[in-house]
This record gives structure tokens, sequence and C-alpha cells, in this order.
């Protein structure tokens, strides 16, 4: 399975872009909301959910870990497949669109192309109760500031440590040095672990 394809950006559109790397160019499809942060880069590193079919191989890519993990979330509500959610994430950002599930507030999805009440409340129904525990702990959708804090957590969890501690732990580090680097934020929380 591919994580992420990082390289050249050789050709960028709203819907895609293409990526060299290893003298292979990867067509990755991407949000709205991902072409604004990436359109105008020459070198890009995108996290990527591959969907492989029968007849085809589609990579969907996000500039940051947490969109992924949100897109995944959408995909495993009954009815909503890749395109349906990539546009649910190219209308709204993921933690508007996380805050509406949350709240409940169907209008706000009904009025996404694609969606109709009964996919919106669907949606409701299924991601309501499990963003709704993850919003109590901590927002699976950090602000972009939190990009450092929101990868160190997550490999500390893939790792197999606790939410709770580790987010005690990196927290911590990051409070006396806020611009400290991933691979250094995850030595000193093993460190305290």
């Amino acid at each position: 399975m591919i994580d992420f394809v990082k390289g050249t950006v050789a050709e960028c559109a709203p819907a895609y872009v293409v990526i060299e790397a290893g003298g292979i160019g990867y067509q990755v499809n991407i949000t709205l909301t991902t072409y604004t942060q990436v359109k105008d880069k020459k070198e890009l590193k995108l996290y990527v959910h591959e969907v492989i079919r029968e007849d085809a191989h589609i990579l969907f890519g996000f500039e940051r870990t947490y969109e992924r993990e949100f897109f995944r979330l959408l995909i495993s509500v009954s009815g909503i497949g890749a395109n349906t959610a990539r546009m649910i994430l190219s209308a709204h950002r993921a933690d508007d669109v996380q805050k509406a599930i949350v709240d409940g507030n169907v209008n706000m999805l009904k009025g996404i192309k694609g969606i109709g009440l009964k996919t919106a409340q669907r949606i409701v129904v299924e991601l309501a109760d499990k963003l709704g525990k993850l919003a109590a702990d901590d927002n699976l959708l950090p602000s972009a500031d939190n990009t450092i804090r929101d990868e160190a957590l997550s490999a500390l969890v893939m790792l197999g440590f606790q939410k709770a501690p580790a987010q005690k732990a990196v927290d911590k580090i990051l409070a006396s040095a806020p611009d400290m680097k991933v691979e250094n934020v995850i030595k000193q929380a093993l460190k305290m672990l």
C-alpha cells in the first residue's frame, strides 16, 4: 500500500496533481482545499489513500495526515464513495465538516452537491459518536499550526502507546520547545513514556 508520494510537480489542476517520483508520474486526485494549499509548489509530498478496483488503481492525496484520516472516516459510511468524500472535502474544510457532523448540522451537509437528506442523515448518525468521542479527548482535526503535534501523536499511537499519556508527553515537550522537529518530539516522548 502506498502511504505517500513525494516528488516534483509535473502538472497541477484543481482536481488532480501529477507528481514525478523516481521517473514515474503519479496522478493523484485531490480536493479543492488541497489544491489551494499546493498549487504554487514545485516539490510536493501528499499522503495517499489508494483505491484498488478491478479496472483501476486510483490515488487520492492530502497534504496532511488528518485530512486523509477524515476522508477514510467518510468513506466508511455506507453509500459514501471516494469521489463523494472528495466532493465533501472540496466543498468545506475538514474541520468544518467535522463540526457539522458532531453538531448534527444536516443542512450544511445536504447543501453539498451529491449529498441528499438521507445521505446527510446517515453521515451524522454513523460518524457523530465517533467524532464526538474524539472531540472530547482532542480534535481529530487540529488546526494547521498543530501539524507537528498531530504527526508526533499519530506516530506514538501507531507505535502502540495509549493516546492520553502520549498526548500529555507531546504537549509538555512542545510547551517548552514549540519549534522542535517532529522526529525530536517523538524521541523525547519515547524517553518520557
